[in-house]
C-alpha cells in the first residue's frame, strides 16, 4: 500500500473561530497573537489524541481501588517551534504539554532514540522551511512515525512537495488553502505572522 501524507483539519467550531479571527483583515496584533495561542492549544490537543504515550496503571481512590490512565512522562517530548510565529503556537500548546521540553533556535545536537518531537510551524506555504527540518532530522535518524506538525495554515502546493517527499509525515492544521500569490503568500491566507504580530526581525546573513 502506497504512503500517503496525512493532513487531519478537526473539525472543531473554536478551530475555525480562532482561524477566522487570524484571517481577518481587522484583527489586532494583540488578537491575532491570542488566536495563534489557541490555535497551538486545540490542534496539539487532537494531535496527541492517538499519539502521546500512556500506561494504565492501578490508583487508589477513597474508597477502593481502581485502573486509570497515566502520560509516561519517561519518554523524552520536545516541542520545536519556527519563530517567530511557531512561538505563538507554543504558547498555547504548553498548555497541554507540561512535560515538553523547549527546543529554540533549531534541532538539539543530540535526540533521544525514544524521543517524540512536535514541530510547531505557523504556515506551510511552499513546504521549503519544513522539508529543509525534516531533512535534518533525518539526518539524526528521527522517523516520520516519531513527529506530529502542528500549522495553524497550510497550502496545497507545500503540502504536495511534503507528500512527495516525507509521505509518512503527519500535520495537523485549522485549513487548507489552495493557492500561492506571486508573492509565494497563501491566499486567502493569514497575512505576513511577523508583521501581523508587529514583530521586527533582523535581516537574514
Amino acid at each position: 500500500m502506497a504512503k500517503t501524507l496525512r493532513v487531519i483539519v478537526p473539525p472543531h467550531p473554536l478551530i475555525a473561530h480562532w482561524l477566522t479571527m487570524l484571517r481577518h483583515v481587522g484583527t489586532p496584533p494583540s488578537l491575532y497573537r491570542t488566536a495563534l495561542e489557541e490555535l497551538g492549544r486545540w490542534l496539539t490537543y487532537e494531535a496527541l489524541r492517538d499519539w502521546l504515550p500512556h500506561r494504565r496503571e492501578e490508583v487508589q481512590t477513597a474508597l477502593e481501588l481502581t485502573e486509570g490512565t497515566v502520560i509516561e512522562t519517561g519518554v523524552p517530548l520536545l516541542a520545536v517551534p519556527s519563530l517567530p510565529g511557531g512561538l505563538m503556537l507554543w504558547e498555547g500548546a504548553r498548555q497541554v504539554l507540561p512535560h515538553a521540553e523547549l527546543c529554540l533556535g533549531g534541532l538539539p545536537e543530540t535526540i533521544e532514540a525514544n524521543a517524540g518531537l512536535v514541530l510547531l510551524i505557523d504556515q506551510i506555504s511552499d513546504g521549503e522551511e519544513l522539508v529543509g527540518l525534516m531533512e535534518e532530522l533525518v539526518s539524526k535518524g528521527v522517523e516520520s512515525r516519531r513527529l506530529r506538525v502542528i500549522s495553524a495554515l497550510t497550502a496545497s502546493p507545500g503540502l504536495k512537495r511534503l507528500g512527495e517527499t516525507f509521505p509518512e509525515l503527519t500535520i495537523h492544521t485549522a485549513c487548507i488553502d489552495e493557492e500561492l500569490n506571486a508573492d509565494g503568500q497563501i491566499s486567502p491566507g493569514i497575512g505576513n505572522t511577523s508583521q501581523r504580530l508587529q514583530i521586527r526581525t533582523a535581516p537574514s546573513t
